[in-house]
């Protein structure tokens, strides 16, 4: 089976190495993007394609792509980490059509964002899902998924790295389900299904009179890889990527978004109903008890 790879994100570049190290199918171009201002977990995978020997394209408009393609004449489209809709003159040349992933329990919670906002909502799991790619996004048949429970402490890196690891074993599994022809796909239920929003700015700002858990959630879906969750001090952005919430203290009288400790590298702020310490931060910000934010 020849697949022509599209992709430029860490997940991407992790299930195409697991697809040529553990299967049969044959790679017989990747796309990708060398420079990307949009993904925070950007990666390209131009370097490991050099050193297999891979043809590999960047990636800089749909008409150079459907060019392409059609010159390397693949069995089947994986695109996987591509933030851009696959059209359909592309996608429907294959003869066994694309592929997609999605990280979320489809149909449930189609869209932007996933990771992130299964953390800002605090759910206590997700999913890892392939399916092939139709005119709506996240939309068509599945051909693999799987099920991730979230930790209490479950933050955007540590969920991002239970996702890799599952989506490696399916994706060889998938794989090897197709060039057997024992695939069996799985129509979604459009009843079931929801779609997250695209995420802007002023969703990971943080309002201190939110509640500490929801606090501790946005800073921890926002955490690295991504951008980081933040405050705003004279105008400028604070980034905090790490926090916990202080269960055992709890101080009346105080207004939220006092600063009532401060310690050498972290500081302790009043939330709407708990103490939160910020244990990792970055910006132009000195921290002073008695100050609010």
């Amino acid at each position: 089976m020849k697949i022509l790879f599209i992709g430029c994100v860490k997940s991407s570049e992790r299930f195409l190495k697991a697809i040529y190290h553990k299967t049969t199918a044959e790679i017989i171009g990747v796309v990708t993007k060398i420079e990307s201002n949009y993904n925070a977990d950007h990666v390209s995978l131009d370097g490991f394609c050099e050193k297999k020997n891979i043809e590999w394209l960047n990636y800089k408009n749909n008409e150079q792509l459907l060019n392409w393609v059609k010159q390397k004449n693949p069995d089947i489209i994986y695109c996987f980490g591509w933030s851009y809709l696959l059209p359909k003159e592309i996608y429907s040349l294959p003869p066994l059509g694309a592929i997609g992933y999605h990280p979320t329990l489809l149909p449930k919670n189609r869209g932007r964002h996933p990771i992130i906002w299964t953390l800002v909502l605090g759910l206590k799991e997700t999913g890892s899902t392939f399916f092939y790619l139709t005119d709506i996004p996240d939309a068509g048949d599945i051909l693999s998924q799987k099920k991730i429970i979230l930790g209490d402490s479950e933050d955007a890196n540590s969920l991002y790295e239970k996702l890799l690891l599952v989506g490696e074993q399916q994706v060889v599994e998938m794989t090897n389900s197709i060039i057997n022809q024992t695939i069996i796909p799985i129509t979604q239920d459009d009843k079931q299904a929801s779609y997250w929003r695209k995420r802007s700015k002023i969703d990971g700002e943080i309002d201190w009179r939110m509640n500490a858990k929801s606090i501790l959630q946005l800073i921890r879906a926002l955490t690295k890889p991504y951008v980081g969750a933040h405050f705003q001090y004279n105008n400028k952005d604070i980034i905090i990527w790490r926090a916990r919430i202080l269960e055992s203290e709890y101080m009346e009288n105080i207004e939220p978004g006092k600063i009532v400790n401060v310690y050498e590298n972290s500081f302790i702020v009043k939330t709407s109903d708990k103490l939160l310490q910020i244990l990792e931060y970055e910006g132009d910000f000195i921290p002073k008890e008695g100050e609010y934010l």
